[in-house]
């Protein structure tokens, strides 16, 4: 039996933040050198940060993570530890993972397959290394070797697959069995998305089967740069089976999975797999890299955690968007937050989220634990439970016009003291008449509904926003938009109006969920967090945006189409990239299946032609929304994942082709 110990650390990380970042990497390094760890692996890129952007194309950044590289590798006496740095070779900039072992540097692997779909664009940054190739890096006289790379320390051979390269089809780990490899550790910042992490444990199961390897795999967790949540989640296993899983959605800086594996046995494993091919030819010494010293026995067998309950959907967006939350106040260093709160379901979820951080993060540091993190915000200090923490970083504003009811007055207070903010009310309805009075002395005449319709309605959902701009900088607060991803993808938000804001925390996600998401969290509460009974006043009514006169019974699936539809459809022609007559077909089949038919051909046909429409009208909308939260494996946002152009042929010739259907 040859028996090694191994640690998976998860770090939560900043971009640039070079300070802090090697701290967290030194604490996960004490942290699992306390836990007798002989391998430690932490993220990719960990030292720098995933999200730098093009700064990794900046000299400076290069060399300032190769100095912060330097003040980490003394730490790792006794250890061997990888830790994820950008280096510029030649003529261009690679994903690297450094090896340090007992306090030296041994090498470096670099990343051979770049993620460039989604909200990656690693090819735009790094170059891709090609497959057993290796080389020299050298820096001030000094050189090491770097590339497709297999370390061994005490007849154990180690190699990597970083990130992406584990996704692929031709992934590395295929060859670095032949070559005899025991363990493979996979440095990831792989982003949260709803059941992505269940992908995961299957490709380091099937990873750790197929090759009959032990298989480390370390993620990020936390919102590191403002749009891509990570939800950490280390795995380790071997021969197929799942022995430590570390927790998703930690508010910890740092966490370090660790679990004992037998080198022996996974290679008897090896052996019986007739099928692997043995590489016995002697270049592949030429990519093994001897590093000198043994594995120390441990003191005893370590009893490794598996954290494998698998959360709803809505229990994981309640545990993202709370987790996405919170990094963004602190480390935006605001003081908390403000919602201008309509009475309806997307400022009511916005609410939500906000008491879900709260609770959620008091559950797992404490309110001492939770102190010390936002020590910069006044007050906090005197903060005894979550009543204090929610009345010191929540407001929420109900603004109001002659077109706003008793219904959703009493909505936006009931839900925004259920929670526990404090709830302001401002009447801007003699604003929205002095704006209006001013132009039709201008123009000359006055405006109707008739007539100005949409100018009446946007100018008060425009004047809504000077104002609660103004409480949010009171407060040094942030103010959250609150549109969501059904009214993007059709352009139904007034700009400067209810778009106003600096993070759209519900911007990637759909209504429909939303609403649903509403009601659980009223009878039942989500991921831990309690329910909300005040959110029965929101989730009673019909989603509207009250901005035309009662007698006009205003509502957004009467100006739009039913939610669900225009969800369907926008899933059909943006993610699936089918044509107008495409989604009319699929629309009309699935609509056959039942009987009798929920709509006609004709009403399919004139929601069809209004999204389309709408979508390719509005993509100006899309790119000035505000930053908004990855919580989907498609997105909406033009900066993450879905590019269209801002002017277009706006699909007429595709939409005469419905004709009269």
């Amino acid at each position: 039996m040859k028996r090694i110990r191994l640690g998976a650390g998860i770090l939560n990380q900043t971009p640039l933040d070079w300070d802090g970042n090697t701290q967290r990497i030194l604490e996960a390094i004490r942290t699992a050198r306390e836990q007798q760890v002989h391998v430690l692996c932490l993220p990719e890129l960990c030292i720098t940060g995933y999200g730098c952007e093009d700064m990794f194309l900046a000299p400076h950044v290069w060399q300032t993570a190769w100095d912060m590289l330097e003040k980490i590798a003394p730490e790792t006496e006794g250890m061997i530890v990888s830790v994820g740095l950008p280096l510029f070779i030649t003529n261009g900039v690679y994903n690297t993972a450094c090896v340090l072992s007992h306090g030296q540097i041994a090498g470096f692997v670099a990343k051979q397959h770049l993620a460039g779909d989604g909200l990656h664009y690693e090819p735009r940054w790094f170059r891709p290394w090609p497959a057993e190739v290796t080389s020299e890096y050298h820096h001030e006289g000094r050189c090491w070797p770097i590339g497709d790379l297999l370390f061994e320390c005490d007849g154990v051979r180690i190699g990597f697959e970083i990130c992406e390269d584990a996704w692929v089809a031709g992934r590395p780990g295929n060859r670095m069995a032949e070559c005899g490899v025991d363990i493979i550790l996979n440095p990831s910042a792989s982003h949260f998305a709803f059941g992505k992490h269940e992908i995961r444990k299957r490709f380091v199961l099937e990873g750790s089967r197929s090759f009959g390897v032990s298989y480390v795999y370390a993620n990020q967790c936390g919102n590191e740069s403002g749009r891509a949540i990570y939800d950490g989640g280390a795995l380790i296993a071997s021969c197929g089976d799942l022995i430590a899983a570390g927790k998703r959605f930690l508010f910890a800086d740092v966490d370090v999975t660790v679990a004992d594996v037998d080198v022996e046995l996974s290679r008897t494993r090896r052996a019986s797999i007739h099928s692997m091919t043995a590489d016995v030819s002697q270049n592949i010494f030429d990519r093994i890299v001897t590093i000198p010293g043994r594995f120390a026995e441990v003191e005893s067998d370590f009893d490794s955690p598996r954290y494998l309950s698998t959360p709803t959907r809505y229990d994981e967006f309640t545990q993202a968007v709370a987790l996405g939350l919170f990094d963004y106040l602190r480390k935006s260093r605001s003081f908390g937050f403000v919602v201008s709160m309509s009475g309806g379901a997307d400022s009511s979820a916005c609410a939500v989220l906000i008491r879900s951080m709260a609770e959620l993060g008091l559950a797992e540091l404490g309110i001492s634990g939770l102190r010390a993190k936002l020590s910069y915000i006044p007050g906090i200090n005197d903060a005894k439970g979550i009543d204090d923490l929610m009345k010191l970083m929540f407001a929420g504003v109900y603004q109001s016009t002659r077109n706003s009811s008793d219904v959703t007055r009493t909505a936006a207070e009931k839900v925004t003291t259920g929670v526990g903010g404090a709830f302001l009310e401002i009447d801007v309805d003699q604003i929205v008449q002095l704006y209006t009075g001013a132009i039709e002395s201008a123009i000359g005449r006055k405006l109707t509904w008739q007539t100005d319709d949409i100018a009446l309605q946007n100018i008060q959902a425009r004047t809504r926003s000077p104002s609660v701009w103004l409480l949010t900088n009171i407060r040094n607060a942030l103010l959250l938009s609150t549109s969501n991803r059904s009214e993007a993808a059709v352009g139904y938000a007034t700009m400067d109006g209810d778009t106003s804001g600096g993070l759209s925390p519900v911007a990637g996600i759909d209504k429909a969920f939303l609403r649903e998401w509403l009601r659980q969290f009223e009878a039942e509460g989500s991921a831990g967090v309690a329910a909300v009974p005040t959110l029965n006043y929101v989730n009673a009514q019909q989603p509207t945006a009250e901005l035309r006169p009662s007698e006009y019974e205003q509502t957004d699936e009467g100006d739009l189409m039913p939610y669900p539809v225009l969800d369907h459809i926008e899933r059909l022609a943006i993610r699936d990239k089918l044509s107008p007559a495409e989604v009319l077909e699929t629309l009309l089949r699935e609509s056959a299946t039942q009987s009798p038919a929920r709509y006609s051909s004709a009403q399919l046909s004139e929601w069809v032609r209004r999204f389309f429409t709408l979508w390719s009208r509005n993509q100006w909308k899309r790119e000035r929304y505000a930053p908004s939260f990855h919580v989907d494996d498609k997105n909406l946002d033009p900066k993450t994942w879905c590019r269209f152009p801002i002017l277009s042929g706006a699909f007429r010739y595709e939409l005469s082709r419905l004709g009269g259907r």
